[in-house]
């Protein structure tokens, strides 16, 4: 757990969720007075059984210091909340769980590096990566934030070894921040997203680009070029005179991506094809910014290609799952919708794709170049019908229904396939016709892939 300060007066919490909960542990245990409040009771009472006093905020706000307010409460569009006009009418400060992390790290007696990441996607195999790499490197890294730990349950520094936070930060938790003052700053890419909370895409991107607003005296800026408003975004950072390195995988930048290889100028100096974590160019990226960052820290880049090849990947995400004789299988689930799915197809030559699920709208929309990648389709869930109608034609389809058969039956033809292939989950569909959530479908699919491999010692041609 991160040492907080001892603030003066009361400290009240609005929403106890993975975060919130954090916020209060940590200020209790640094002896401050917390009034907490969220509508799911038993969140209440999880707060109160960590010290805090519980307080409906939004009928009585009382008059804290401060408030510290939950990343997925709004705070400007499409209206404030209403705690958070209470707030303002009283004048205090509405803050987040990361600067109260700011404020422990400037009373630390040995300074932390902190390498913060954002972006609209990427940033989390970004910034994962970015922690493997530092660790393979000898430094003891505290990865969290809008991934894995709330970013107040992370330890503190490591006294005897070089400590490096890597925070992946959302655009609401950066909304919540003002003086992180991170040695690196990373934005991967823009495209429109949260537009309901920031009103439109020029509120967007104004709440991702106030981290370069924070860099501490001598920092970098990590900055993706391949689409048009990041790389305004890196001329309006480079403009204020801050050390900014641009990085891309469609085009040449400092650091880039090309044909499987990470170059600077004409030189590769990582080739990533031994590292089935990384496949595609969205991943190019996502290993260019993670090399960038190890550059801007005094690490010699030229001797990251074993620690790339190591990177296990993110659980759901383009996920090599296991290996049988020809086959390779990959774990896609995350890919709800077909921007995902595209990347998965443009990774993979002579994919058996398992798709499907509960359709968003767009349906397949944009992925018709790719379908060259495609053998077959394995089709799922409740756009199974849609899907065929829309795939047929383009190569074989089979309704398979449910995912352990249709594992079964891609996996199946598969093998017969006298050329290396891929069994690739990339449902690009929500789960929730069949599952909870994305990780449970992913799980399931870990799953139907053991259950088909223990199998293949007696395989005779088995049907499913």
């Amino acid at each position: 757990m991160i040492s907080l300060p001892t603030y003066h007066g009361e400290t009240a919490v609005f929403g106890l969720g993975r975060s919130g909960l954090s916020v209060v542990r940590a200020l209790v245990a640094a002896g401050n007075v917390v009034s907490a409040w969220d509508q799911n009771s038993d969140q209440c009472a999880a707060a109160e059984n960590a010290g805090a006093q519980i307080r409906d905020l939004e009928k009585d706000f009382g008059a804290p210091a401060r408030l510290v307010l939950s990343p997925g409460v709004p705070l400007t569009h499409p209206q404030p909340h209403a705690v958070v006009k209470a707030a303002h009418a009283a004048h205090v400060p509405v803050l987040g769980d990361v600067e109260l992390f700011a404020d422990a790290v400037r009373a630390m007696a040995e300074s932390p590096q902190i390498v913060a990441v954002t972006g609209t996607n990427g940033k989390s195999t970004t910034s994962a990566l970015i922690a493997h790499l530092l660790a393979a490197c000898g430094a003891a890294v505290r990865l969290g934030g809008n991934i894995g730990n709330a970013v107040l349950d992370l330890d503190m520094p490591d006294p005897h070894t070089q400590t490096v936070y890597v925070l992946e930060l959302s655009s609401y938790q950066i909304d919540l921040l003002t003086t992180l003052a991170p040695d690196v700053a990373v934005l991967t890419n823009l495209s429109p997203d949260h537009l309901d909370r920031h009103g439109d895409m020029d509120g967007y991107i104004a709440a991702k680009s106030r981290l370069f607003d924070m860099l501490a005296p001598h920092a970098t800026a990590v900055i993706g070029c391949d689409d048009d408003d990041s790389r305004k975004v890196a001329d309006a950072v480079h403009a204020t005179g801050a050390r900014v390195t641009r990085i891309a995988a469609s085009r040449e930048a400092d650091i880039f991506w090309r044909d499987g290889a990470l170059m600077t100028a004409q030189t590769a100096f990582a080739d990533l094809a031994n590292a089935p974590a990384l496949r595609g160019a969205h991943n190019g990226q996502n290993a260019a910014a993670a090399a960038a960052v190890l550059g801007a820290l005094g690490h010699n880049i030229n001797a990251l290609e074993q620690a790339f090849a190591s990177f296990p990947g993110l659980a759901h995400r383009l996920q090599p799952i296991a290996r049988h004789e020809n086959l390779i299988f990959v774990n896609d689930s995350k890919a709800t919708n077909a921007e995902a799915t595209r990347h998965a197809l443009a990774a993979y030559d002579n994919i058996y794709w398992i798709v499907g699920g509960r359709a968003k709208d767009e349906g397949l929309a944009g992925l018709d170049a790719l379908y060259k990648n495609v053998r077959a389709a394995f089709l799922i869930g409740e756009a199974a019908e849609r899907f065929q109608s829309a795939l047929e034609g383009h190569f074989a389809c089979h309704k398979s229904e449910t995912l352990d058969k249709a594992v079964c039956e891609a996996a199946n033809r598969a093998r017969a396939d006298a050329a290396p292939a891929t069994v690739l989950l990339s449902p690009a569909c929500a789960s929730f016709d069949q599952f909870s959530d994305f990780e449970a479908r992913g799980e399931a699919f870990c799953a139907a892939v053991a259950k088909w491999q223990s199998a293949q010692p007696q395989y005779e041609g088995a049907s499913c």
